[in-house]
């Protein structure tokens, strides 16, 4: 119960803002709405009810005049449900599209901020693959909240409208105990409240597997989905090394683990559509069975059981919502606990990043054009030193090569970037001058690849003759006539033609702090230290961290730093 107590409060307080936020009259309304139809709704049904004694009573009375009455109001009835029905989806839908639009924005807005999805990779926790926790898990969340609330609160309201209807037709009966005559008032409502808790009882007790067992099935199905975009997103790398024979095994293990837990999940399923099945069959003729007596007897009209058993069988269907909606419910859990799970590392996440210095490396800007690295410590998760009371100022047009292990010089860089606190001291940054990365292979987003280029500015934001000079200085001018075409070019370029787009892109944004993290690797050595010539030829006065495997590059740069 503690569990589900903080399992409840954290979702609220997750999701719950929705409804204070900026744009909540329009939500409010269209709640206001759903809660008004959902109202008429339950009018309808009452009248229905009241419908179907009056047509048996026509019936059982051979009166064609009443007949007629019956089917001019059932064509109203009908004519007022499509109405209500129609309009109470629509609304719903726009409710649930509006709750999970806001929910994926919130979560969106934390993960893809300064870095954090990245570094929320590195935070002990349940939250892998964050695109299926956002995409699927967050409309999950949402569109089966709004349904379950709307469920109970029609159910809640059902039961207390049918409560009153079935008390007055149950009458009073008087049990004969041997000794002495009990009067007994609303036996109906009695009998409906005691069948319908000991079956959500026993319902609520069969259905208790399939929680764990949807959870794991989502775990799976989602491993199994990152493993084929992974592999979809690499193909080229696969293919070059014949790497099929090590795809295949891993993905018939991991789809392996989805029939394992599917049979898992069609056990709790099986047990429980064995008991709905069951309760069904019994919830239609147990109604007729306890009225069939007095009707009998001629205490009741025929108009008057019919009504008695549907009324039940509605009242019944009311205290049933537990066990109705048990499998969209264990789903619901599945999923919120999901999202929680991202949710509540991106804020364990932002307590790390704001701890205080010592315990987290400080980054501030300076006045100066300078770079400047004071008492830097860099750690590993485990606490294991990567880089030991580093001291360096950098100027502009300063050209430094990063030696010693690659490793230690990407977690300096990372750290430079915001995307590694882990450790103590320093970093000044020069102040208002971005600072430009070059990764081993640049992101290329499946656009244009003039907009791919330009990336993150617009398109528009260099002219054509600017493009076409950075192009034929990367030695790429055959891609011009490519730029209004759109592709994947992660997969449709060379790794060499992606890395000399990498330089085109830094020609166009003039930085004037650049960290190279062997940006040139696929190059030859001649290729790579013509593309560091046209660096300093072009961007002279731009500062250069670099890090590469080639020897020879050593003589374009002014001094080294040393990392172990």
């Amino acid at each position: 119960m503690q569990n589900t107590s903080k399992f409840f409060i954290e979702f609220i307080r997750l999701a719950g803002p929705f409804w204070s936020a900026s744009n909540k009259s329009p939500n409010r309304g269209l709640l206001v709405t759903l809660v008004t139809l959902t109202l008429f709704q339950i009018g309808i049904s009452v009248t229905i009810t009241e419908w179907s004694a009056d047509l048996f009573d026509a019936l059982e009375q051979r009166s064609m005049s009443r007949l007629f009455t019956q089917v001019g109001m059932i064509i109203v009835v009908f004519i007022a449900n499509i109405a209500v029905t129609a309009t109470h989806l629509v609304i719903k839908r726009k409710l649930q599209l509006a709750w999970r639009g806001w929910l994926t924005d919130k979560l969106i807005a934390c993960w893809m901020y300064e870095g954090r999805h990245y570094l929320v990779t590195h935070i002990n926790g349940q939250h892998d693959n964050p695109d299926g926790r956002i995409a699927e898990d967050i409309r999950i969340a949402t569109e089966y909240a709004i349904d379950l609330l709307h469920t109970l609160f029609y159910c809640v309201v059902l039961l207390i409208s049918f409560s009153s209807i079935l008390w007055s037709l149950s009458g009073t009966i008087t049990v004969d105990l041997g000794f002495t005559n009990l009067p007994i008032q609303g036996h109906l409502v009695w009998l409906a409240l005691a069948y319908a808790a000991s079956a959500s009882m026993l319902g609520w007790w069969i259905g208790r597997p399939l929680t764990t067992a949807t959870d794991n099935r989502q775990t799976v199905e989602a491993n199994f989905r990152f493993a084929l975009v992974k592999a979809r997103e690499n193909s080229q790398a696969i293919a070059l090394i014949h790497g099929e024979r090590h795809e295949k095994p891993h993905f018939h293990q991991l789809f392996g683990d989805i029939v394992g837990a599917w049979d898992q999940q069609t056990r709790a399923w099986s047990q429980i559509t064995m008991f709905s099945s069951g309760y069904s069959v019994l919830s239609m003729a147990f109604p007729l069975l306890v009225s069939a007596p007095r009707y009998i007897l001629g205490s009741i009209t025929l108009g008057t059981l019919m009504q008695s058993a549907q009324v039940f069988q509605q009242m019944v269907a009311a205290l049933s919502w537990p066990v109705d909606n048990m499998g969209k419910m264990a789903e619901w859990r599945a999923s919120v606990e999901r999202v929680l799970g991202l949710a509540n590392a991106l804020q364990q996440l932002e307590v790390e990043i704001a701890k205080p210095s010592p315990h987290r490396i400080v980054l501030r800007k300076n006045t100066g054009a300078v770079l400047r690295f004071h008492d830097l410590v860099i750690t590993r998760l485990d606490g294991a030193v990567c880089v030991n009371t580093l001291n360096e100022e950098i100027y502009a047009g300063d050209r430094i090569l990063i030696t010693g292990n690659a490793f230690t010089g990407n977690k300096l860089f990372k750290a430079t970037a915001g995307l590694w606190p882990w450790g103590e001291g320093c970093i000044e940054l020069p102040d208002d001058e971005p600072l430009f990365f070059m990764p081993p292979r640049p992101y290329l987003p499946t656009d244009t690849l003039r907009n791919a280029i330009c990336y993150p500015f617009d398109g528009d934001a260099f002219d054509q003759a600017e493009l076409e000079a950075c192009f034929k200085l990367a030695g790429v001018q055959e891609l011009v006539n490519h730029l209004d075409q759109s592709n994947d070019w992660d997969k449709a370029l060379l790794r060499e033609q992606q890395q000399r787009l990498g330089l085109v892109r830094l020609l166009l944004q003039k930085p004037k702090w650049i960290f190279m993290q062997e940006a040139f690797d696929s190059l030859d050595p001649d290729g790579e230290i013509e593309m560091i010539n046209i660096i300093n030829s072009q961007l002279p006065n731009a500062a250069m961290l670099t890090i590469t495997n080639q020897p020879s590059i050593q003589a374009l740069h002014k001094r080294q730093i040393h990392l172990c």
